[in-house]
């Protein structure tokens, strides 16, 4: 089918279903045009909480539509594709968590949202790339328990002066673990007139030479202040960013910065999603109970 055929199609079903798609700021630009709500991970949390549909379809990766259906259980969230998954949130195990809290037994446990339901049951609060520094620094405890990136761990201990211990030790995006102090460099000079935006998720050195480090909704936030970027995340922001600020030059630090669980999700599997209403997420009542105070506290601390 045809795209038009297919936009159509689906805008007919979303009616029928009484449906709204929710889609990240890393979707591919055709599913960016056709969401009714776009966003990072907190946008996209915050908005789930008061969304007025029946069927919530999530072009975002698994753990994103786990958070909606778990702010949402009387709902029926759909996540377009199995493949579209994140393969940091697989990283962390509850286990690493329980180990980490018998070395650690007073230190609050803070998980990333981009993490299993199971792993957030253990939380006591979640945090994103957009609050992380000023939720941490709000918690009583100098040392914290984080998980499952380690550099935004990183950014997190050198904001807020905590001691923050990663889980597990290795966590990282590989998107943005991509990025190196080369690139840095060479945007430096292909760009003499741009400022670097870098997400928290990139490496320590690559962090150290940015401009501003920031969130994918503080990448909006930010870009109106300077007329040329260069962009250290997935390579799909820089499409986001033109289409809401056209006279304003983005680059992508690199071409190949592409996540392969969000670029899973296309018009089609869309479309199949609704017609079909598959792949409805599910979590267990007992796990989303513990894992809805993480993220409602979160919530409430931002």
């Amino acid at each position: 089918m045809e795209n038009e055929k297919l936009i159509a199609e689906i805008e007919r079903l979303k009616e029928e279903r009484n449906a709204i798609i929710m889609a990240h700021n890393y979707q591919l630009p055709e599913v960016q045009d056709i969401a009714d709500f776009l966003g990072d991970s907190l946008e996209l949390a915050r908005k789930a909480v008061n969304v007025d549909a029946d069927v919530i379809v999530f072009a975002g990766v698994d753990f994103m539509a786990e958070t909606a259906k778990i702010l949402n259980p009387e709902k029926t969230v759909l996540l377009p594709t199995r493949r579209a998954t994140c393969a940091m949130a697989n990283m962390l195990r509850t286990e690493h968590i329980l180990e980490a809290k018998k070395m650690y037994p007073d230190a609050p446990v803070v998980l990333y949202v981009n993490s299993s339901a199971e792993t957030k049951a253990l939380a006591d609060v979640t945090v994103t790339s957009a609050n992380a520094v000023k939720i941490v620094s709000k918690l009583d405890s100098d040392v914290v328990i984080f998980g499952p990136d380690k550099n935004l761990a990183y950014h997190v201990a050198k904001q807020t002066g905590k001691k923050v211990i990663p889980v597990p030790e290795y966590g990282h995006c590989y998107v943005h673990k991509k990025f190196t102090v080369e690139d840095v460099e060479r945007a430096r000079k292909l760009y003499p007139n741009a400022k670097l935006m870098v997400h928290p998720e990139c490496e320590p050195e690559v962090q150290e030479k940015a401009d501003i480090i920031v969130s994918t909704g503080g990448m909006i936030r930010h870009a109106p202040e300077h007329d040329e970027w260069v962009v250290f995340t997935e390579r799909e922001m820089v499409y986001r960013l033109s289409r809401l600020y056209p006279s304003i030059k983005f680059h992508p630090a690199r071409e190949d910065a592409t996540c392969i669980g969000m670029k899973a999700i296309t018009l089609n599997h869309i479309y199949e999603s609704l017609r079909d209403m598959k792949h409805a997420i599910e979590v267990p009542e007992e796990i989303a109970e513990k894992a809805r105070k993480a993220i409602e506290r979160m919530l409430e601390m931002s």
